[in-house]
């Protein structure tokens, strides 16, 4: 019996070692294995638009898909895309269940911590949305008031640690995704959501809802690639896919076709 859990042990020692991209020996095969099993699997919240959602059809697109698509045919390997919690989605990455978090993922102090990231690509901030018709005119103003955020989102971390900000509201209620946190700040569930500019400037100009975004940011941001730890072999395959992707103008064109310029970073 104890050889029998000593095996045991061993086995699940390897096993762990292996699904992590790594063997016994500390080698780095995070690349090696995408491509020997021939797909890039991207974990996403799909109710993130313009970065990653549903249209119409049910097809997952966005401005994220669109540049992993990319990245993955120059890696020779197909893209899936795998919707997750995104409360969860370090977990997921963990697990092996996915190969990256690609879908407007902000890098944070405590996420680098955990994960590896590829170079940022495009710059974001957390800002504060409210209903046209609302009396609230600045950030300072929202003395007292119920805040929506996504659960796990960066707009969670930017509440969290600006103290003057959370010391000041009356409540935060977390939401599944951004899509329903808007949807109660529509009929008066909550008086404001804090959420991604781009996230916020695409929502209010594509629906048409009477939002506006209050001045100012609580936080200022980079939106880049998570990997699991220590899958540099990986990263840098990205990160030089990106950049050939930056001097041919593919990104540009990317870009501009979602947001009618240019606005992402790599190689500038």
């Amino acid at each position: 019996m104890k050889k029998l859990i000593t095996l045991l042990l061993v086995l699940l020692s390897v096993s762990a070692l292996f699904a992590n991209g790594q063997q016994d020996t500390g080698e780095d095969l995070s690349l090696q294995s995408v491509q020997e099993k021939g797909t890039f699997i991207l974990g996403l919240d799909d109710s993130f638009p313009p970065m990653g959602y549903r249209d119409e059809n049910g097809e997952i697109v966005g401005f994220d898909i669109d540049l992993a698509k990319e990245v993955a045919s120059r890696l020779g390997v197909t893209l899936v895309t795998q919707p997750i919690d995104w409360s969860a989605k370090e977990q997921e990455l963990a697990t092996g269940n996915i190969d990256c978090i690609w879908n407007g993922f902000t890098v944070t102090p405590e996420r680098l911590e955990m994960l590896s990231f590829s170079e940022p690509y495009v710059n974001n901030a957390q800002v504060v949305v409210v209903n046209n018709s609302s009396p609230y005119q600045s950030i300072e103003d929202l003395k007292g008031a119920t805040v929506g955020v996504q659960a796990g989102s960066s707009g969670q971390v930017a509440i969290e640690d600006n103290e003057e900000f959370s010391s000041q509201i009356g409540s935060v209620v977390e939401f599944r995704d951004y899509l329903t946190a808007l949807m109660d700040l529509e009929v008066g569930g909550v008086d404001a959501v804090v959420m991604d500019v781009i996230v916020a400037n695409d929502n209010i100009n594509r629906s048409g809802k009477d939002f506006r975004i209050l001045p100012g940011s609580l936080a200022d941001e980079e939106y880049a690639i998570g990997f699991r730890k220590g899958d540099l072999a990986l990263v840098n395959a990205v990160n030089a896919t990106l950049h050939e992707m930056a001097d041919d103008g593919t990104l540009a064109a990317i870009s501009e076709a979602w947001f009618g310029q240019d606005i992402t970073t790599i190689g500038k």
